[in-house]
């Protein structure tokens, strides 16, 4: 049962900066065309794209830690001070298929800067050069040395849309493996059904100026690579109530112009039927991944609520 107190609007008008970027968003060419063949033109035989380089000033900003794991590169921030109690594992966005954005890496700093936490981050590689077993094995590789090295209670699992679903699904086969459980879920605009199967998602769509259902549904469909869209591995949204009752406390954060916040609110309501402390934060006319346009009020104001979940 959803309550007044597991839904709240955090921002009932979208500020001039965010109406202002959104005006420029909706102006450039998209991230994804906004039709199927488009989508599936892009794809195929494109030259391998790579993730945004870390900017240069972070090393004299933050600790900068670099390794491989499983022939990926993998990079942790740390405060200037070092190690931090509380360790995030963050999972880009991307739609699976789409490597590091340099809007990312300022995202990344603010977490770091903002909740005094370190944060790593693995550069994964993307389908469809990669499978999608590719991604969850390196997400479990880099979660098995965090928590070998640290507090699990102290690790809490990040990620946004396709990252978002990342992090989820890395919990929910922790759950099934009975593995060491992070200490909290913090989930901004996760892709949660890939196949977008939720009818009211259409009438979302006009408002988002990022995200179109039939290029999502094409490129769920690549990602799932012939596995049924409703088998939780692959749309976390269908998870079972036993598996869900395992997680640990969970934040999501959507805007309500964003695709993705019809099944957050589903997927809100499941996790609390299963016992979970979970809560949905909304943003008025916030588009996708609003949280990485840093500089904006709604910005600021999720990463701080970020540091305050962290915090308690």
């Amino acid at each position: 049962m959803l309550t007044d107190a597991s839904i709240e609007l955090r921002s009932p008008a979208p500020s001039l900066l965010l109406r202002f970027v959104k005006w420029v968003v909706a102006r450039q060419a998209p991230v994804f065309p906004h039709d199927e063949a488009g989508f599936h033109a892009v794809m195929t035989g494109r030259k391998l794209p790579l993730d945004a380089a870390m900017p240069e000033s972070f090393r004299s900003r933050f600790l900068v830690e670099e390794r491989e794991v499983l022939g990926s590169r993998v990079v942790t921030l740390h405060p200037k001070s070092g190690p931090a109690q509380w360790h995030m594992l963050y999972f880009h966005g991307g739609g699976f298929v789409r490597p590091m954005f340099k809007e990312h890496w300022p995202l990344v700093a603010e977490m770091v800067k903002v909740c005094g936490i370190s944060v790593t981050v693995p550069l994964y590689p993307v389908v469809p050069e990669a499978g999608y077993a590719a991604q969850d094995d390196l997400a479990d590789a880099v979660y098995a040395e965090l928590a070998a090295t640290h507090d699990p209670a102290r690790i809490v699992l990040n990620g946004d849309s396709a990252g978002g679903h990342m992090a989820l699904a890395l919990a929910l086969r922790l759950a099934k493996a009975g593995g060491p459980m992070p200490g909290k879920l913090a989930l901004f605009a996760p892709w949660l059904d890939l196949g977008l199967a939720d009818p009211a998602i259409a009438a979302v769509e006009p408002h988002d100026i990022m995200l179109k259902i039939v290029t999502l549904r094409a490129c769920g469909a690549l990602v799932a690579a012939g596995r049924g869209l409703e088998d939780p591995a692959v749309s976390p949204l269908y998870a079972s109530p036993a598996d869900l009752a395992q997680l640990p406390p969970t934040r999501i954060w959507t805007g309500r112009q964003d695709l993705f916040i019809v099944d957050s609110r589903t997927f809100l309501g499941k996790l609390r039927a299963a016992g979970v402390d979970a809560k949905l934060y909304e943003y008025e006319a916030a588009p996708h991944v609003f949280m990485a346009i840093t500089p904006t009020r709604e910005a600021k104001d999720a990463i701080r609520l970020v540091r305050e979940f962290i915090a308690a």
